[in-house]
């Protein structure tokens, strides 16, 4: 029967490189994030949107990421028994590293209108701002 030596030199040779491997594939993350929940439940006016597009590009799944910059969002507000894809447009000067929580505003439930609302913003963790361009 064969034994198995154990070398700890290539033991924490692997865990070196599998170290150094996780911080590589963390390169990279200067985004930002838009979602269409609500943060805070309890604001009984506030309801989820659905993000159609940003910039002029359709979006599917959600969190969404963008860059840092000016941006406009199209936004579909909560269905109605009246119009059921009611969409508003909504500027946003969304900051590096940053998760905005987007919300419709209505006065009552049975209103078609609505106002997007940033209902909460929070850093996000992890994440780096891009380096500036020098130029």
């Amino acid at each position: 029967m064969k034994t198995f030596h154990r070398h700890p030199s290539r033991i924490a040779a692997a865990a070196l490189a599998s170290l150094l491997a996780g911080c590589a594939s963390s390169t990279g993350f200067h985004y930002s994030e838009l979602v269409g929940k609500r943060y805070f439940k309890t604001n009984i006016d506030t309801y989820p949107v659905l993000i159609l597009s940003v910039d002029g590009r359709s979006i599917v799944g959600t969190p969404i990421q963008v860059d840092a910059g000016e941006r406009s969002v199209l936004l579909q507000g909560p269905p109605t028994t009246v119009d059921l894809q009611l969409t508003q447009t909504m500027k946003l000067d969304v900051k590096p590293c940053t998760r905005y929580y987007l919300v419709a505003v209505k006065q009552n439930p049975l209103q078609n209108e609505f106002t997007p609302r940033v209902d909460f913003e929070e850093p996000m963790p992890g994440c780096t701002p891009a380096p500036v361009k020098q130029g």
